[in-house]
């Protein structure tokens, strides 16, 4: 009895580890890819450090 209480102890300890993945967060598609798929010349457009900063 004490093995199995043991057992599953480690085995909820490990399985509450597991990492969570959130759909859409930092999974980007790079801007030479991104320059393909849409047919345009340039990846500037794609790429978010070429993006102009407005001020307001």
């Amino acid at each position: 009895m004490k093995q199995f209480l043991l057992f599953v102890f480690i085995g909820s300890l490990l399985f509450s580890c597991a990492p969570v993945h959130h759909p859409g967060h930092g999974h980007r598609m790079p801007p030479g890819q991104a320059k393909k798929v849409y047919g345009t010349k340039s990846a500037k457009p794609f790429a978010p450090g070429q993006q102009k900063k407005y001020r307001r």
